[in-house]
């Protein structure tokens, strides 16, 4: 098996982001975005999806978060393309509902090769702690245009807005894992009626 892993550098004037990804890793996270929330949710993404990431990013932080986090989206989405090459004898599809207390939130995801996003949160207030809870659809369609899967966000209750928060990084890291791995009923086949993904 070919080592499913992926290095990636996007710089721009806005930032400069670096992004290393080992699909088959342990779920270590080494994480500087200059962002302390997303990288925190990050780290859930990395222990839920045992995938290890590195993200180092360097952004225009003294306009605010938007660009960084946007970025970080982007080259996440480029390095897991790259990570999983032709896509053989992977499972595709992955879901997961992870709750955290009152709150309870569910990820699908299908590497389909086609991006699109269904994002359905709403959240109680506008900003946790200093993170403004619009850059989460930001961070979620830069990396589904850029990784080109289909992902479906859905918070189905909570009230904590950081606790919704964290059911989604979660869930997305368990569903994302589910999808990558390697079925060994395919035994290397590519998972589509297509013959391409």
């Amino acid at each position: 098996m070919a080592d499913r892993k992926a290095n990636i550098a996007r710089n721009t004037l806005e930032t400069q982001i670096e992004v290393s990804v080992n699909l088959d890793g342990t779920g270590v996270g080494e994480l500087r975005t200059g962002v302390p929330f997303l990288d925190h949710m990050l780290d859930q993404v990395a222990r839920h999806g045992v995938i290890d990431l590195k993200v180092v990013a360097s952004g225009d932080l003294h306009i605010d978060a938007h660009h960084t986090v946007e970025d970080v989206g982007i080259t996440l989405g480029q390095a897991l393309s790259k990570a999983l090459t032709d896509k053989k004898g992977i499972r595709r599809y992955g879901h997961a509902y992870v709750p955290l207390d009152e709150a309870l939130s569910r990820v699908v995801i299908d590497l389909s090769g086609r991006p699109g996003l269904e994002y359905h949160i709403e959240f109680p207030r506008a900003r946790i702690g200093e993170f403004d809870v619009d850059l989460f659809v930001e961070f979620f369609r830069g990396f589904v245009n850029h990784a080109a899967v289909t992902l479906h966000v859905d918070n189905l209750r909570g009230t904590n807005a950081h606790h919704i928060a964290e059911t989604v990084f979660k869930a997305f890291g368990r569903a994302l894992r589910q999808a990558v791995e390697l079925d060994t009923r395919q035994q290397g086949a590519l998972p589509s009626t297509k013959g391409q993904l």
